[in-house]
C-alpha cells in the first residue's frame, strides 16, 4: 500500500509521495502508479517464474542469520 497527498493540513501533516510499483523477479518494472493520484495496480504474475527464480537464486538460503543480532536491537536498549 502506498499513499499520495497529505494527511492532515499540508503545513503540519504528513506528505505521501505515491509512486508504488510492481517488479518481476529480475527487477524489471511491470507497472507503476502515478505520484499524484490514488491508483490500484493489478498485475498478473507468473507463479512458475517466481518459483524458478527462488529455486535458482536461493537468496534466503544463503543469508547470514548470525549477523542479524545488531540490527535487531533498538538504540535505546
Amino acid at each position: 500500500m502506498n499513499r499520495v497527498g497529505y494527511e492532515g493540513p499540508p503545513e503540519k501533516g504528513i506528505e505521501f509521495w505515491g509512486g508504488s510499483f510492481v517488479c518481476d523477479t529480475h527487477g524489471q518494472v511491470m507497472a507503476e502508479a502515478s505520484h499524484d493520484a490514488e491508483e490500484i495496480l493489478v498485475v498478473e504474475c507468473d507463479p512458475r517464474a517466481i518459483d524458478d527464480t527462488r529455486r535458482n537464486w536461493p537468496f534466503l538460503r544463503d543469508r547470514r542469520i548470525d549477523a542479524y543480532g545488531p540490527i535487531l536491537s533498538r538504540v535505546i536498549d
